[in-house]
């Protein structure tokens, strides 16, 4: 597949995402945020990385007003290098996020689980931890979706089997939802 190829595939990717599900997942970052709520972000591999950049887009991009704008509560439970080492080492990595969760969310907070498989066991289990509690869950997948697109909440789904597809089409929606929430959290 040369570039031209890549970039019409990428194209076709992006264009069959059902808006309806985008503009959802806007609504409930809002809504988390007018209720003073905690937004978490997990994931793993190239998700992870689009949870800690989803995070930073959320955290600061959406401001325009530095000074004295509420902020959007927001934490991606990817980036602790060491809490997540300890809980993989000690007691299996399929623990890493929902232990985190137990120590920081509450009921009512929002989790977004970014996973391309759906299939992810720790993903999984986070959100069925947060559903215990009383968590709204948000799933973003790719491929079929997984087990994650039967147990979360709502979902944003990208039907694409190319994890690389997968993530950047994940990629540029998060940064539409950055530019769609800037705005809401303005007025």
């Amino acid at each position: 597949m040369n570039v031209q190829e890549y970039v019409k595939a990428f194209d076709v990717a992006l264009r069959h995402v059902d808006e309806n599900q985008v503009e959802r997942l806007v609504a409930v970052i809002g809504a988390a945020y007018e209720a003073g709520r905690f937004v978490f972000v997990i994931g793993n591999g190239g998700s992870a990385a689009n949870a800690s950049h989803l995070c930073e887009d959320l955290g600061k991009g959406t401001l325009s007003d530095f000074g004295s704008q509420r902020r959007l509560k927001i934490l991606s439970l990817t980036d602790n290098a060491a809490y997540i080492t300890a809980w993989g080492n000690d007691e299996g990595y399929e623990r890493v996020f929902v232990e985190q969760l137990k120590n920081l969310a509450s009921e009512g907070d929002l989790l977004i689980a970014i996973s391309g498989s759906g299939n992810s066991p720790n993903v999984l289990r986070a959100v069925e931890y947060a559903d215990e509690i009383g968590m709204k869950t948000f799933a973003v997948t790719g491929y079929d979706g997984g087990r994650l697109l039967e147990l979360a909440g709502d979902a944003l789904h990208v039907k694409n089997f190319d994890m690389g597809m997968v993530e950047g089409v994940h990629s540029v929606l998060f940064h539409y939802l950055t530019d769609a929430l800037k705005e809401r959290f303005r007025s």
